[in-house]
């Protein structure tokens, strides 16, 4: 199952991009032989500042037909990072072949792309920055993918 994370904005290098790429390399690398990934990022950019429908707009265009749509809202499911796993291998084992992680950009997701969601996951009733919240989401991909194969790297 092919995993993309569609965001909006573009996230410069820095410490947090850094982050980014080694779970999701971490993830490519475990995930393989599961059957997860690989994975990818997929940045739209409201360079008008048309607001949050703009953004839907952008982003229902960055997500692969077809696909299990997941959008990370504060509203949305908590889970524990072995419900997570399981969720995913669920997916997986349901021949779901594209699932899309969505992250809205400062002023969150449009009502109504969020209420197109397949599930809606979140991180907690606190509101993250995008850029955490995608370092956030890439460590739980990794952090699922290294539960389902039963390497040490989640000790609960």
């Amino acid at each position: 199952m092919r995993v993309h994370l569609c965001v909006v904005g573009r996230l410069r290098a820095g410490p947090e991009r850094d982050l980014i790429t080694d779970y999701l390399t971490r993830f490519d690398r475990t995930g393989r032989g599961l059957g997860l990934g690989p994975a990818d990022i997929i940045e739209v950019e409201d360079k008008k500042n048309a607001g949050k429908s703009a953004e839907a707009a952008l982003l229902r265009k960055a997500i692969p037909k077809g696909a299990l749509l997941c959008c990370l809202d504060e509203r949305g499911r908590n889970m524990t990072s072995p419900d997570f796993a399981k969720t995913l291998a669920s997916k997986r084992d349901q021949g779901c072949q594209d699932m899309a992680f969505v992250i809205g950009g400062a002023d969150g997701i449009d009502p109504a792309l969020v209420a197109e969601a397949d599930l809606k996951l979140s991180f907690g009733q606190m509101v993250w920055p995008h850029m955490l919240a995608r370092v956030m989401l890439t460590e739980q991909l990794y952090r699922a993918a290294s539960i389902l194969a039963r390497s040490p790297y989640h000790r609960a």
